[in-house]
């Protein structure tokens, strides 16, 4: 009777041990290098320089005499309207876009040079955080298409249709949008809920 209960507890034990321990929480999916999470929410220290800089920028265009043919983002421009997987990417074109035209800006004034040095910094992080995640992404998908398509398109045609007075001006009014609203959609992820209340205009 012994010898059989010893066969029986071996057996459970073999068992357990092959079977590993008991998963305590869902593993994370996040890639190498992704930590887009963070962005959340800014620090105050970082939105107080980002208001620094915006406010030099927008005394700085008062001196200009600029004008766009089209608006730079689209009227509609809203993560929001995105499907999740979209955003990253349009995140991406903006982000890119908004560090080309300040570096050039920086480039041209000394002045904007020292108070766009910090915020030039945190958003080069910011892209490099960003593009982590997208290149941990599934390759496989659907091509960009219908408002995600066309809005790509318009980022990437504006520094070739644009002067540089209207791209200072459009990334410098787009700033606070593209820090508050769009970089804390993406960093939300799916708590950033999908909204339809727009229209497809552009």
């Amino acid at each position: 009777m012994a010898a059989a209960w010893i066969v029986v507890l071996v057996t459970l034990v073999l068992g357990l041990a092959m079977a590993g321990p008991v998963p305590t929480s869902k593993p994370t999916t996040t890639g190498k290098g992704c930590d887009i999470g963070r962005f959340k929410s800014l620090s105050p220290q970082e939105l107080a320089s980002f208001k620094k800089a915006r406010d030099a920028l927008e005394e700085s265009l008062k001196l200009k005499n600029w004008s766009c043919s089209s608006p730079v983002f689209p009227g509609n421009w809203d993560l929001r309207l995105l499907q999740v997987r979209e955003r990253p990417g349009a995140l991406e074109a903006e982000l890119a876009l908004t560090l080309k035209v300040l570096e050039a800006a920086a480039d041209t004034d000394s002045a904007l040079e020292v108070v766009l040095d910090q915020p030039l910094h945190t958003l080069q992080h910011v892209l490099s955080q960003l593009q982590a995640c997208i290149q941990a992404q599934p390759t496989a998908g659907p091509r960009t298409r219908g408002r995600l398509h066309h809005w790509l398109h318009r980022l990437q045609e504006a520094p070739e249709k644009e002067s540089p007075g209207c791209l200072e001006a459009s990334v410098t009014f787009n700033l606070f949008r593209l820090l508050i609203r769009d970089l804390t959609c993406v960093a939300n992820g799916d708590l950033c809920l999908r909204t339809s209340t727009h229209p497809e205009s552009t």
